[in-house]
């Protein structure tokens, strides 16, 4: 894509992100219509609803890009370009009335380099995150620094574990979560602090703006993490993934780059 038609990509996803964050914020407090619900998830109704209008305002600027969403897929298969979104990422959170949870929306292009074959023959060229109760907006667009609210912002500088606050999920079936558990008494051990705020799209943003030195999973979809872990390599950070044996998600590990290889060696994700 070229500079100007990322410029427009990038303010049809701001616009589509805060409108979906508009309606987050008005229905915070009330009932939810859940469509599904496992032991460890659940899908409202408000997540379609939040989707339908993403998609809306972003085909009427793009109308032929694909969309990749969590809530169901629309264009070609192998289209050129894609949208990669999460309408509420934290639903749970969301759904009992917890104010932590985002919109994320990245866009991808279809490429021959060799680190777009994790993501299917696709690279990310934008991202964002829109926090709407805290009125936060992280975006990212290539050859451009990531920013928080329009300011330019840079992944945290820690290199020692033993000083670092970590983000870590825990999936969403009870045998990634039985499998998380030495992991974390691991990380728990070692590092200041470990967190699981909740949602992924956040932890990836806090990486980038240094809240987080970095973010642990194994057991994650693409609409979680492609906008944050772009926003995160152009903060200065690595974002590095690897699709599951069984070809259902991603193990990852996002973080300033310094904590990398200590993360590596303790094996956080095997």
């Amino acid at each position: 894509m070229t500079a100007q038609q990322l410029t427009a990509a990038l303010s049809a996803a701001v616009a589509a992100a805060r409108a979906a964050g508009a309606v987050m914020r008005r229905d915070l407090r009330a009932v939810k219509r859940v469509n599904q619900q496992t032991a460890h998830d659940i899908k409202l109704e408000l997540d379609v609803r939040c989707q339908q209008l993403i998609e809306r305002r972003l085909h009427r600027a793009f109308p032929a890009i694909a969309v990749l969403g969590e809530e169901g897929s629309s264009g070609a298969a192998e289209a050129a370009t894609r949208w990669v979104i999460d309408p509420i990422d934290g639903t749970v959170n969301f759904a009992y009335g917890i104010p932590h949870a985002c919109v994320c929306i990245a866009l991808q292009v279809r490429s021959r380099a060799r680190a777009a074959r994790v993501d299917g023959g696709y690279a990310t060229v934008l991202g964002v995150i829109y926090d709407p109760f805290l009125n936060e907006l992280w975006t990212a667009v290539s050859g451009q620094k990531a920013r928080l609210n329009g300011r330019p912002l840079r992944v945290s500088r820690r290199a020692r574990l033993a000083e670092s606050m970590l983000a870590m999920g825990y999936g969403k079936n009870e045998a990634m979560a039985a499998a998380a558990m030495p992991t974390l008494a691991a990380l728990s051990a070692r590092a200041r602090k470990v967190r699981n705020m909740g949602s992924a799209g956040l932890a990836l943003a806090y990486v980038a703006t240094g809240r987080f030195d970095a973010y642990v999973e194994r057991g994650i979809n693409l609409w979680d993490i492609a906008a944050g872990g772009f926003i995160i390599e152009r903060a200065g950070g690595k974002f590095w993934r690897e699709r599951l044996p069984d070809g259902e998600g991603y193990r990852m590990i996002a973080s300033n780059g310094r904590l990398h290889r200590p993360l590596q060696a303790l094996r956080v994700v095997d």
